[in-house]
């Protein structure tokens, strides 16, 4: 880009007067032009926003912004990924940098001779840091369109052709605006005879010995800055009609994510108001029916398919792609809302939904709920949240449903537990253990924790053996619990994740009532899920309790040496992470930090853990329905568990066990490999 007035070359000096004044005016024209385009086309966009639901993502501004510097500008999503990771920073960071090179461009063509010179040493760093950056990115889009067509992952080679031509075009735009504004900046460099005062551009520089004096010198300038400014400002408006939008929207579409910003946690879902007499429909069935943030995440998908990259139903066979969600969002979007907002009763586009025809419901209950597409998405799209809503609609609206969990729903209904066991016999598995419950008391306020025992635990032959090992962990360390025996209900987790809130919140509205009549402040629980909802989801309706999942009051005895550990552990042990211990709650360190302190014991991490790990199945109420595609998703996470070689698989959730335990089962290492969770791992490490 120019800087300061270019040396007049004889050839030409008739006719640059004119020249420059016909170049000012026709850029001018063309700058509104394309300004008022992208205006027009911006307003007409983000006014359809308005045809979705109101949705309050105004608040913490705060943590907003630490969002947006840390995954936006920090690039901290992205570079996930070690090799697309770099690539990406690299043309993001260009595009930042090089913004100043673009204004200059602009005020150029406006004002002749146009240069940010006048900002003296800043102007140094600014043209060095340009000139510099334009190679970077130069470089970043050859290896990007190498790696999609040619040495990339199977996701982006086997692209749908359209969405492989948009990036073509896109990467190829971007490396003609930066070897444009190299060559302007060469011939700029070799008609003045050197750089403009205090620029530094050492590229530019070495590329303008290729260049003489002279009037095509001059020429091939102002052709190499017009092909820039064209460029740029032809880019700006093919973005709106682009899966690469999201180079506008990523930004804002991280601002408004609520990774991090409440108490309750993310992965919390929105309740319904089951009380609106007005409302036709409950969940989602079409474009109106979601959030403005929901179809602003269609807007800003890049398509990359991280997220079906590690979805476990997708990696498993199952016709669940996250990013096709999305992708059939936007695109039923883009097709749905001009007819809503000329109001036009009578188009076809109306005859048709977002369900079912766009999305099916086989595609919605393959859903595990895992949150690993979240997880990975460099944009913070939420889709979990829009397949939860979507499932509401075929529960609550259309009652379509697979049939086994018409199974869970009678037997919530009837037992408050998901298995036909009765209510009566939830304190059972305590019996000789003197475990006190909050009837006999009639208080919380003398004890430390109420145990939340939870249905597994109170009803799972083999998980009422954890719930024995922790009470017996806590009765060790002195700690004064109680539990509500058959006064507890199930939390609701799997109900509400299977789109039956209506059922969810009765489960947790009766819950909440107990616990406040027993003043009960601060609870302890074995099970994930349990602890999600009473954590995050209970604050809703009233439920406001101190929640601690059992690996944390664990590690917190064991660090304060309440408890000790001394039994040596012979075999080495990996660990299942989860899903809503780790992608839901960021609990990682504490299960890991108990397998260390067990004297021998050796710690194995499976291929992908922590904020990697891979679901067990059971999540979404997968537990209680049956995989009738592809491969079963605990076999896959089983045979990941299996190849570390240790001796003991440990997990911290009742459903992860159960799905670990047939997993082990079903590949005939019963007796070669043990399935444990940590608290039963502890009391056995426990001095006695």
């Amino acid at each position: 880009m120019s800087s300061g007035v270019v040396t007049v070359i004889p050839p030409v000096e008739p006719v640059r007067p004119i020249f420059m004044e016909i170049k000012n005016i026709v850029f001018l024209l063309v700058l509104i032009a394309a300004f008022a385009a992208f205006g027009y086309t911006a307003r007409r966009v983000f006014g359809y926003l308005k045809l979705g639901k109101p949705e309050n993502r105004f608040d913490h501004f705060d943590k907003r912004i630490s969002n947006v510097l840390a995954i936006a500008f920090g690039q901290t999503k992205i570079l996930r990924d070690p090799i697309a990771g770099p690539i990406h920073f690299g043309i993001f960071w260009g595009f930042v940098i090089l913004l100043t090179a673009v204004v200059e461009s602009i005020g150029e063509g406006l004002i002749p001779g146009f240069s940010f010179s006048f900002l003296g040493p800043l102007y140094t760093v600014i043209s060095l840091g340009s000139d510099i950056m334009a190679a970077v990115v130069l470089l970043m889009v050859i290896s990007a369109l190498f790696r999609r067509h040619v040495a990339g992952p199977k996701r982006l080679r086997e692209i749908d052709r359209h969405s492989q031509l948009d990036a073509t075009l896109v990467l190829s735009a971007i490396a003609v605006i930066m070897i444009s504004m190299l060559l302007q900046n060469a011939t700029h460099i070799a008609l003045e005879g050197g750089t403009s005062a205090n620029a530094l551009r050492p590229i530019s520089t070495a590329l303008s010995a290729l260049f003489p004096v002279s009037a095509n010198t001059w020429l091939l300038y102002e052709i190499s800055w017009w092909v820039h400014i064209l460029f740029v400002l032809g880019f700006l408006n093919f973005l709106p009609y682009s899966k690469h939008f999201h180079v506008l929207t990523s930004i804002p579409n991280i601002y408004f994510s609520n990774r991090g910003i409440h108490k309750e946690g993310d992965g919390a879902l929105k309740p319904l108001n089951l009380e609106d007499e007005t409302a036709e429909k409950f969940g989602a069935s079409d474009i109106e029916d979601l959030s403005w943030k929901q179809l602003f995440d269609s807007y800003t998908c890049t398509h990359c398919g991280r997220c079906t990259s590690v979805c476990p139903a997708n990696i498993t066979g199952k016709l669940l792609s996250p990013k096709k969600i999305i992708v059939d969002t936007r695109t039923r979007f883009e097709e749905k809302a001009p007819v809503l907002a000329r109001g036009d009763t009578e188009s076809p586009v109306l005859e048709r939904q977002l369900l079912h025809d766009f999305i099916s419901p086989q595609e919605l209950w393959a859903c595990t709920t895992c949150r690993a597409c979240v997880q990975e998405c460099p944009v913070m799209i939420e889709h979990v949240d829009e397949i939860v809503d979507l499932r509401r609609h075929l529960t609550l609206t259309e009652g379509e449903f697979p049939e086994q969990l018409q199974v869970l729903y009678r037997n919530l209904e009837n037992n408050f537990a998901p298995w036909q066991f009765s209510p009566e016999d939830r304190g059972a598995w305590a019996d000789g253990l003197h475990i006190p419950q909050l009837s006999e008391l009639g208080s919380a306020e003398e004890i430390d924790y109420l145990f939340w025992v939870g249905c597994a635990g109170s009803f799972d032959a083999r998980y009422k053996k954890v719930s024995v090992a922790l009470a017996r962990i806590m009765q060790k360390a002195g700690i004064r619990f109680a539990i509500l025996g058959k006064e507890e209900k199930c939390n609701g987790d799997s109900a509400r994740r299977a789109g039956n809130e209506y059922l969810a919140q009765t489960l947790m509205v009766d819950n909440i009532e107990k616990l406040n009549s027993y003043k009960v402040k601060n609870i302890v629980t074995a099970c994930p899920h349990c602890f999600h909802s009473l954590k995050n989801e209970f604050p809703q309706f009233g439920g406001n309790y101190s929640v601690i999942h059992h690996s944390q009051l664990i590690s917190e005895l064991v660090q304060l040496s309440i408890i000790a550990l001394d039994k040596p552990l012979d075999g080495s042990v990996t660990f299942h992470d989860s899903c809503y211990l780790g992608r839901y709650n960021d609990i990682y360190d504490q299960p890991r930090s108990l397998i260390e302190g067990i004297p021998s014991a050796e710690l194995i991490e499976m291929d992908r853990n922590r904020d990697k790990g891979f679901c067990c199945g059971a999540g979404g109420a997968q537990m209680f329905m049956e995989e009738t595609e592809g491969k079963r998703v605990n076999i896959e996470r089983t045979e990941e568990a299996l190849a570390t070689g240790a001796g003991t698989i440990a997990s911290a959730c009742p459903f992860c066990m159960t799905m670990m335990t047939d997993g082990v089962k079903e590949k005939g290492k019963q007796e070669e490999v043990e399935v444990k969770d940590i608290a039963e791992l502890v009391y056995e490490a426990m001095r006695k």
